[in-house]
């Protein structure tokens, strides 16, 4: 077994979600997708044009 044996992909999608992702890229430009830590906001994973998303005090 090599170490390129051993690398796991980070993201999965779908054909039908990569095509959507390639579409809101297309209309908002660079994305960040963001898993949250499941607190106020849940769990849910979002999306926002990567000027959208701010870290820290803004």
């Amino acid at each position: 077994m090599t170490n390129i044996d051993l690398v796991v992909p980070r993201v999965i999608a779908t054909e039908a979600a990569l095509q959507l992702i390639d579409s809101l890229a297309q209309r908002y430009g660079a994305l960040l997708f963001h898993q949250s830590g499941g607190c106020c906001d849940g769990s849910a994973p979002m999306c926002f044009s990567r000027t959208e998303f701010q870290v820290g005090r803004g």
